[in-house]
């Protein structure tokens, strides 16, 4: 490798055409991933791993992992609580630092007092098959003293991979030829050694691990041979257990050189009528600027929207026109929308959602609490 210190921007070329492909183009298990950036990039592997690491290094990258369908693992929501500004930020830092099962943490604003603007703080959430994920809540707003809460299990998934350096460039109303290819969020059964090994796989990887052959070492960690290893990973991923290889960009912060990947992020929301959830969510799925599209239930609180996604942006306008763009398609398909609004993030949090059952009976251990009474 080289001994001169690589770039950390995530805008220099070389940085770039490696991070369109490893943020969100190395879908399910691969034997070896670096080796998958390097092809579908074509830049040198050596270059990859030096280029990776550096941004680990610099910050530009927060994390390199494997992700997993977590969806399949165990039931999640999407939970808003409605929480006194007062209470707020010491809220947050609670989920962000001391609930494991809680993953992106975000407060989120609207530009009018519409339905729902006194939910300020969005979560995801994951509770381990067996427990109750009513129980849990009702534990964690007593904690961060939120007077509601509402939770939007998934129905359907309809988007989801991030992507933010390959649709920085892209123009309202993009969208691929054919609609959205539809996830369902049905959890499976593992056994006791491919919990092993997922629970292996999705842990960040380290800078020294960031090199070809990486799972050889994880395979040793657990005590299993490489090769049995890669077979259950394989075998995982047939069962779409597995999401993407990714390396994950610190969007919304500023980098050490004062620049940002993002600075906008929306969630939007629509109402359209019972029955046509599933054609709404092909159609706002297949717009390439939604990094996640749902069918959720918002209930009254929300005007019982049930449509919902994920866009972000460095320009407001233009992640409004996105959204425009979405809803003109929508109305020339044939989607009629009785209500719409958009959710701007602020502060915000990202980190895996913990779908472990044993690290459910940690966290109960620890935090004190009889783990027989949360489950369902």
């Amino acid at each position: 490798m080289s001994q001169q210190i690589a770039p950390i921007s995530f805008d220099d070329e070389i940085n770039s055409q490696i991070l369109c492909v490893s943020e969100d183009q190395i879908q399910g298990f691969v034997d070896d991933p670096f080796l998958a950036i390097a092809q579908q990039s074509d830049v040198a592997v050596d270059v990859v791993i030096e280029r990776i690491r550096g941004m680990m290094a610099g910050g530009t990258i927060r994390r390199v992992r494997q992700t997993l369908m977590a969806n399949k693992l165990a039931p999640g929501a999407l939970v808003a609580w409605e929480i006194t500004n007062e209470k707020l930020n010491q809220g947050f830092d609670y989920l962000f630092k001391d609930d494991p099962f809680s993953g992106h943490i975000v407060v989120r604003t609207t530009d009018n007092q519409t339905a729902g603007h006194t939910y300020r703080l969005w979560t995801t959430l994951k509770v381990p098959s067996g427990f109750s994920m009513k129980k849990h809540c009702d534990y964690l707003a007593e904690k961060i003293g939120a007077t509601a809460y509402r939770t939007m299990p998934a129905n359907k998934l309809f988007a989801l991979g991030v992507g933010h350096m390959r649709r920085k460039k892209l123009a309202p109303g993009m969208k691929t030829d054919a609609p959205a290819r539809v996830l369902d969020t049905t959890c499976v059964d593992l056994t006791e050694k491919e919990w092993q090994v997922t629970v292996a796989i999705k842990r960040e990887l380290t800078l020294d691990e960031v090199k070809v052959g990486l799972w050889a070492d994880r395979a040793a960690e657990i005590g299993m041979d490489v090769n049995e290893f890669c077979e259950i990973g394989r075998s995982l991923n047939e069962r779409n257990v597995i999401g993407r290889f990714s390396t994950f960009l610190e969007h919304v912060k500023k980098h050490t050189d004062g620049k940002q990947v993002t600075r906008y992020n929306a969630l939007y929301h629509w109402a359209v009528p019972k029955g046509m959830e599933m054609q709404a969510g092909n159609e706002v799925g297949r717009h390439m600027c939604m990094t996640h599209a749902y069918w959720r239930e918002g209930g009254e609180e929300f005007k019982n929207v049930n449509i919902m996604g994920v866009s972000h942006g460095t320009d407001k306008e233009l992640v409004l026109a996105h959204k425009k763009a979405i809803d003109d398609h929508l109305e020339a398909s044939g989607i009629p929308v009785s209500y719409t609004n958009v959710f701007w993030g602020g502060r915000s949090e990202i980190k895996p959602s913990e779908v472990s059952p044993f690290a459910y009976l940690e966290w109960c251990e620890r935090e004190g609490i009889d783990p027989d009474s949360m489950r369902d």
